[in-house]
């Protein structure tokens, strides 16, 4: 290619509108402005790509560019951020919130729309005072799984309360049938299922984090709150239904194992969330399944699901091209788009005119995620600095429960010193 070119040329084949000259260059057409629309679920891709071609087929000014493996913390920190963020919404995220790095989306009609319940999950995290940067898209709600079949011929009802599930435990033991399977060889799965379900059955999570940060440096075993004084009951009550109702080879099992296991009808309940039905059904695409919330306690009315909010979307501050940006967002939020990948998703929506669950592996969740009886997962509020995974983990083959929770507490108050 020639190194120069006329400025007609280059105007022309470039798209380049020459501003302050009063000089047009060719039509919007021929160069749409590029929104990079940045995407972490690997499993969302294909509904994505495809809602995108739609889109630009529709749209001569503007080309959404679909990203799934940029570098997010190297893009805020150059400047050079996505134009929209479609993001499992965590902790982590949290932090590019409360320094100001995404702009303000409070005037968008889309923000009206958002359950009152559910924006308020983005707020347990982190705020930016006068913005609301977070707009939640989906949300997952966890629980218990579990084989109705298995549950019907030994006549077993859903437990409500703890006394309850200890019940249906020792007659499923007795009848020959592993209650749990577990999966301890992968942290993650003794920290999404067992420890988030229990605390959160027993402790109001978003109560005592408030607490956690409030005291920083100061928590201890005396203080207001702490790992050990709150977590201690519910994390002993874990421990003992692993040691007596699991898999006796659970710590060497990891996700696909209790995927492959339980979709063979090795044991009668899984700890897990719904992006496992999808892998059951490889095994088993008939197997009926359905879910209930852990009972921590002897009363029906402290039943909660642990929710997360799995996809969220925002626009970054540094974001150059923020009105066609925002259009994308209004185009993704619309409601037959948002329901749609909820039912595909198994998941739940966030705003005030979405289409209800109807999935029956996902409707025994359905009456708590309605009514506001859920919470975000204890392990998902401690800063991934701290190994709570690996901690939990420990605790679900035999560790000590008191040290662990007392190890816990100790790297809070560091971290909170080091802030």
């Amino acid at each position: 290619m020639p190194r120069r070119r006329s400025a007609k040329v280059l105007a022309s084949s470039l798209g380049i509108l020459m501003l302050g000259t009063g000089l047009a260059a060719c039509s919007a057409g021929d160069s749409p402005e590029t929104v990079r629309f940045y995407l972490s679920k690997p499993e969302a891709i294909p509904y994505f790509r495809e809602l995108i071609k739609e889109y630009n087929a529709s749209n001569d000014d503007v080309e959404v560019i679909l990203d799934s493996s940029a570098n997010l913390q190297a893009g805020f920190l150059r400047g050079n951020p996505p134009d929209l963020g479609l993001l499992n919404y965590n902790m982590e995220m949290a932090r590019f919130m409360e320094r100001g790095a995404l702009s303000d989306l409070s005037d968008m009609p889309e923000a009206e729309r958002i359950l009152p319940e559910v924006q308020d999950l983005v707020d347990q995290y982190a705020t930016y005072p006068g913005r609301t940067s977070v707009l939640p898209y989906s949300v997952m709600a966890a629980s218990v799984i579990y084989n109705t079949k298995i549950f019907e011929d030994q006549g077993l009802e859903v437990p409500t309360t703890y006394d309850e599930l200890i019940a249906v435990c020792e007659k499923l033991k007795a009848a020959g049938i592993t209650p749990f399977y577990g999966t301890f060889k992968d942290p993650w799965t003794a920290a999404q299922g067992w420890f988030d379900y229990t605390v959160g059955g027993e402790v109001d999570v978003a109560t005592f984090y408030e607490q956690m940060n409030a005291q920083g440096t100061e928590v201890g075993p005396n203080s207001a709150a702490s790992f050990q004084k709150d977590f201690e009951k519910p994390v002993t009550q874990m421990q003992e239904l692993i040691d007596n109702y699991t898999n006796p080879d659970a710590a060497s099992k990891g996700y696909g194992d209790g995927n492959l296991a339980f979709a063979n009808g090795e044991a009668a309940m899984y700890m897990q969330g719904p992006w496992a039905f999808g892998e059951i059904a490889k095994t088993s695409p008939d197997l009926p399944l359905g879910t209930f919330p852990l009972p921590m306690t002897n009363n029906p009315d402290d039943l909660q699901v642990r929710v997360n909010i799995d996809l969220a979307a925002w626009i970054p501050e540094d974001s150059k091209h923020k009105d066609a940006a925002r259009a994308f967002l209004s185009y993704l939020f619309q409601q037959d788009v948002v329901d749609k990948y909820n039912a595909a998703q198994l998941g739940y929506g966030t705003t005030v005119d979405a289409a209800p669950a109807t999935d029956p592996r996902i409707l025994g969740m359905k009456e708590y995620y309605e009514s506001g009886d859920f919470y975000q997962g204890a392990s998902k509020a401690i800063p991934l600095t701290i190994p709570t995974e690996n901690y939990v983990q420990g605790i679900a083959v035999g560790g000590d429960v008191t040290s662990t929770l007392s190890t816990l507490d100790a790297d809070w108050a560091r971290l909170a010193l080091r802030r």
